[in-house]
């Protein structure tokens, strides 16, 4: 059981109780007491506070003013950098879910915070540890396949229309806005953690919905998928797919200068790791093609049982274990707004129909100085001149019939009240 360094578990409080439930439960098995929650649903909130028996706050001012050594941010995917620059200067450490932030000004004020208050902060990528993701890192830097020249991240999510109205209740809830290089860490997160390389530009396409599409029921007015090709800081290249089209999975490749490293295709065998080498390149030791399920390195009971293929446990593990010995963790605010700004640079990449975009290094002052007051959105939010279309064909508006096929599931599912659709 890990503890904080006066001896004491680590006092939590978690933001958002959907999502944030699962990481309340992971927490306390790794040496964190959670002991506050803030969400402005009031209904969702009194029952997990029931459920835990903890305090509970709908004003995150409020909130941050409860005893807390942390806070573990589960609110909507493109608000957590605020909520995080917040939290850290008012002397909490910090684990975000993805994404760090929205745009580039929001990146750079983010990594201020943490270079000015020196509190931990750590953006929760939890595909990075998969047991075949941490097995192929392990192999990796033993030099199994020497330096990756080519890279692939594949997250493939599809749904079908009646469960995208339910998670994503409202015609300007982020999903149904989100552009379709968004959302990329499940993707490139592992590949990253793999080689250690860092991306400096980007160029990708977006793929816009098809008019037969089976799934027009919804209202969402994002493109259904992109391809992002990263430059990265080794001169390699990796190509990030995803993310709605038919074909559900996660699936990662390296191409290293002795070898090649991928999981299994295959629906019921992605868990497999499958590692080549060339006849007229084998070395001692090595094996033509081996195939087989790596096991999770530690900690492999507890993970079997954790979210996200275990995950949703080592992100909390390794966020307790940065608090403890105050380093900060892998997954650090660098790489958090590195993998959004992949997102953010990708769009701007699509609606420029795939010119390069530079992903700049924000550990370097003068690139925080140039990108601090930059502010372009496609969320609805900041919605105004110069703001991008969340498109590739522009502020589409989806048909009456699909608005009304999601009213009336909102309807059902007593969305109608909590975020105001009437």
């Amino acid at each position: 059981m890990m503890t904080s360094v006066n001896g004491d578990a680590i006092r939590v409080g978690v933001v958002g109780v959907s999502r944030g439930m699962a990481h309340a439960e992971q927490a306390s098995r790794v040496g964190m007491q959670v002991v506050a929650l803030c969400d402005q649903h009031e209904n969702a909130l009194r029952k997990a506070g029931e459920a835990l028996q903890v305090a509970t706050y709908t004003d995150y001012d409020e909130f941050l003013g409860h005893d807390l050594d942390a806070v573990i941010l589960a609110n909507f995917f493109h608000q957590h950098a605020p909520f995080a620059v917040k939290a850290l200067r008012s002397g909490k450490h910090v684990m975000s879910e993805i994404t760090a932030c929205k745009t580039l000004g929001e990146a750079v004020a983010l990594v201020r915070a943490v270079e000015d208050t020196g509190n931990i902060y750590m953006i929760a990528e939890n595909y990075v540890y998969f047991a075949y993701v941490q097995e192929m890192r392990r192999l990796y830097q033993a030099g199994e396949i020497g330096e990756m020249q080519f890279g692939e991240g594949e997250y493939m999510s599809p749904f079908a229309a009646d469960v995208w109205n339910r998670l994503s209740p409202g015609l300007d809830h982020w999903r149904n806005t989100m552009p379709s290089t968004f959302y990329c860490s499940h993707g490139f997160g592992p590949i990253m953690y793999v080689t250690d390389t860092m991306p400096i530009s980007v160029n990708a396409l977006s793929i816009p919905n098809f008019e037969s599409d089976e799934e027009n029921l919804h209202v969402r007015r994002s493109d259904k998928a992109s391809v992002r090709v990263c430059r990265m800081d080794n001169e390699s290249l990796v190509s990030l797919n995803g993310h709605w089209l038919r074909g559900h999975g996660s699936w990662y490749r390296v191409h290293g200068t002795r070898g090649l490293m991928e999981n299994l295709r295959d629906l019921d065998r992605q868990e497999q790791l499958r590692v080549v080498h060339e006849t007229w390149d084998m070395r001692e030791g090595d094996v033509q093609e081996k195939v087989y399920k790596p096991e999770f390195p530690m900690l492999g009971d507890l993970a079997q049982s954790a979210g996200h293929r275990g995950g949703d446990l080592f992100t909390n593990y390794y966020f307790a274990k940065a608090i403890k010995e105050n380093k900060q963790p892998w997954l650090d605010v660098y790489k958090g707004v590195a993998m959004s700004m992949v997102e953010i640079q990708g769009w701007r990449s699509c609606l420029e129909n795939g010119a390069p975009v530079e992903i700049p290094d924000l550990r370097d002052e003068a690139n925080q100085a140039r990108y601090e007051d930059d502010n372009w959105s496609p969320f609805p939010e900041d919605r105004g001149p110069g703001q991008p279309p969340p498109s590739i064909r522009g502020n589409v508006e989806p048909p009456a019939e699909s608005i009304a096929a999601a009213r009336e599931i909102w309807r059902k599912t007593g969305y109608e009240t909590d975020y105001g659709l009437h």
